[in-house]
């Protein structure tokens, strides 16, 4: 049965995954889903911290007219609070340091003059200038990183800043890819005329590299027997088996069958679209969630892209952010009753505007026009013509300044 876009997507949601939690050291976090609170430990700043190097005095003195400081000690970061003894002198301060007691200002080198010991004040001074406060920035107990939230080097500087050794994030999922194919042989081997080199399991496999994930990589012949061998074992000891060619209808397109015999149960199998109408989506009760795109590269490439990535993100606990989109630069014909997604490269215009340039290839198996893409625009069905200036959404698949 043909379903839609829309339709596939709802029943993708009603099927999203849960891994569980698992607790990892913190320099692992990079790109991971927390799924705990981290709150301040104590102030941040934890006190008065110097924020250029030069010298501390009293404002006040400064105020009633004196200008030059003789000065007492030096305070470097990490030394213990100095404290100043005579409040016409000053302490010179390091970047970083604690303000010494007994001072409220500091003025930087640039605007003194040091001779024989005693600074000599230049420009005029504030009260409080350079001085980060202590809990200027947050106070103890505050939070930090929310829950759901997806690590960047930034949340584990903030996080190793309270002590955070380790931190409880998604678990990652044990996942399985599975070429099949007779036609396949490995990257290394010199393909006889009759063979290709397998592609979609490198791809999509650094696909999932992209989100920290890692999949075991296995071939499988078109055999029943052997598929079902393989099933057999992955079904108990994966969490997502994504599998790369043999559902279309062809009659050595085994996998719906040795999938459901398995008591895989199918949720859909053939979208309204274009390319990768043959995409199997279903589950097993006690094992894993299983993906079944078509052989095709671009079929499989974009159903990746379209359906598995937005639902292990969901499952995974990754914020969802807005779908982008971008400006049609050119009309398009596409006669089908089908969601076509086109392959299109994304350009800035000189107004500011995200515009999509189509990059029509040679059909599903057309591998090299991914080289000239960026991203796929989703085009409605229900209609035949796209006019240039109109707005629909993208999937980009390179790193895209805004998307």
């Amino acid at each position: 049965m043909l379903i839609s876009v829309d339709e596939a997507i709802v029943i993708l949601n009603h099927h999203l995954g849960d891994f569980g939690t698992e607790s990892i050291p913190l320099d692992q976090a990079w790109s991971r889903v927390i799924r705990e609170d981290i709150h301040a430990d104590r102030t941040m700043p934890p006190y008065n911290r110097v924020t250029m190097d030069g010298i501390a005095i009293l404002h006040r003195k400064y105020r009633d007219g004196q200008r030059q400081f003789a000065i007492e000690s030096v305070a470097a970061a990490g030394d213990i609070q100095k404290q100043l003894k005579d409040e016409s002198h000053c302490i010179e301060v390091m970047t970083g340091a604690m303000l010494p007691v007994g001072t409220d200002t500091v003025i930087r080198y640039e605007d003194l003059e040091i001779n024989d010991g005693v600074a000599n004040i230049l420009q005029a001074v504030k009260e409080g200038q350079n001085i980060h406060f202590q809990g200027e920035d947050r106070q103890a107990g505050d939070l930090l990183v929310q829950s759901g939230t997806v690590f960047s080097p930034a949340e584990i500087g903030v996080s190793a800043s309270t002590g955070k050794a380790r931190v409880l994030v998604s678990r990652q999922p044990r996942i399985l890819l599975i070429s099949t194919g007779n036609e396949l042989v490995e990257i290394d081997q010199v393909p006889l005329p009759h063979q290709i080199r397998k592609s979609n399991v490198y791809r999509i496999s650094s696909t999932l590299e992209s989100l920290r994930l890692h999949a075991d990589i296995i071939h499988v012949n078109d055999d029943l027997a052997e598929i079902d061998r393989v099933l057999e074992k992955a079904l108990s000891a994966y969490d997502i088996l994504l599998l790369s060619g043999g559902v279309s209808k062809g009659k050595f397109d085994f996998l719906p069958e040795a999938l459901e015999a398995r008591g895989v149960i199918k949720h859909f199998h053939r979208i309204a679209q274009r390319p990768g109408k043959p995409f199997w989506f279903g589950s097993h009760l006690s094992g894993p969630t299983v993906f079944a795109f078509p052989g095709n590269p671009i079929s499989s490439f974009l159903c990746t892209h379209a359906y598995f990535i937005p639902w292990i993100k969901k499952s995974m606990g990754f914020p969802e952010l807005k779908e982008p989109k971008a400006v049609l630069a050119e009309d398009v014909v596409f006669k089908p009753d089908l969601t076509y997604y086109l392959e299109i490269t994304l350009e800035f215009g000189a107004d500011g505007r995200l515009l999509a340039f189509p990059r029509k290839g040679h059909g599903s198996g057309d591998l090299a026009n991914l080289l000239r893409a960026d991203a796929f625009i989703k085009l409605p069905r229900g209609q035949d013509f796209f006019e240039a200036g109109a707005v629909y959404p993208v999937i980009p698949f390179r790193n895209f300044i805004g998307c």
